[in-house]
């Protein structure tokens, strides 16, 4: 069996990092390239790259932020915000990215999955999906949103990601909005149902408080992986504690 992934993530806004709650709220958590470097060493399996506003503010990804991460680690790197063609996308593989995350420029244009996933391989496309429990009662009551949680699109979640993967999406990394920063728990309903009916691996994203959270989001929705921000950037759960902890509760993680 593959071993599950922890991946920090590091939301970056005008080049600092920052974490807030339900995706307002911002407060600094550090500089990104000294965090990414710190992860790495600590034995993160990923690190996940977001310029949080660069959709919202019409502009592209911190290329040399980017630049200066990518040459501090020594693990698979996956950078979005702001990336609407294909060019965006050749432009930040050669800063050093291993994989881009799209995410409002494909719910405005699903083509650009097909397109970056035929000329790169879906291995290098994550589908990066912000969505709200907004439809209580529905068969899928979560809505996609765009422009960093902004705005909503009214495409529902596991429809959309249906579409994804079909498109040749790579990966799907879900965040709850209603989850994000609350710190009690990522959606477990939601992402067992994305898991069990997805052919492509699906990452948890929002609402990491403890190290049970991680157990819990691996047993009960059987995740591929799961990301968090502030509990990593504020030390609150250190990463090699909460493999060790994983392991011993029998998920099979790298150590």
């Amino acid at each position: 069996m593959l071993a599950k992934r922890i991946i920090p993530c590091l939301d970056v806004k005008d080049g600092e990092t920052v974490k807030g709650v339900n995706f307002v709220d911002f407060r600094s958590a550090g500089d990104p390239v000294a965090l990414g470097r710190a992860y790495s060493d600590a034995g993160a399996d990923e690190l996940v790259f977001l310029d949080i506003t660069a959709s919202h503010e019409g502009r592209k990804t911190f290329t040399s932020v980017v630049e200066r991460v990518a040459r501090e680690i020594d693990i698979p790197f996956t950078v979005g915000g702001g990336i609407n063609t294909v060019d965006d996308v050749e432009r930040l593989l050669s800063a050093g990215a291993d994989k881009v995350s799209v995410n409002s420029s494909a719910l405005k244009n699903p083509d650009l999955i097909d397109e970056v996933a035929k000329r790169y391989g879906s291995q290098v496309l994550v589908l990066a999906v912000d969505a709200r429990l907004d439809f209580e009662g529905e068969d899928d009551p979560w809505q996609c949103y765009i422009n960093g949680g902004r705005i909503p699109f009214g495409k529902r979640l596991e429809q959309w990601c249906r579409e994804g993967a079909d498109r040749g999406a790579g990966e799907i990394l879900f965040t709850s909005m209603n989850h994000d920063g609350v710190k009690c728990g990522f959606a477990l309903d939601p992402l067992r149902r994305l898991h069990e009916s997805l052919p492509i691996p699906v990452i948890a994203s929002g609402g990491a408080g403890k190290k049970e959270h991680f157990r819990d989001v691996f047993e009960v929705a059987g995740v591929d992986a799961a990301l968090a921000a502030s509990i990593f950037h504020f030390n609150e759960v250190p990463l090699h504690s909460l493999k060790q902890y994983l392991r011993e509760e029998g998920i099979n993680v790298r150590i």
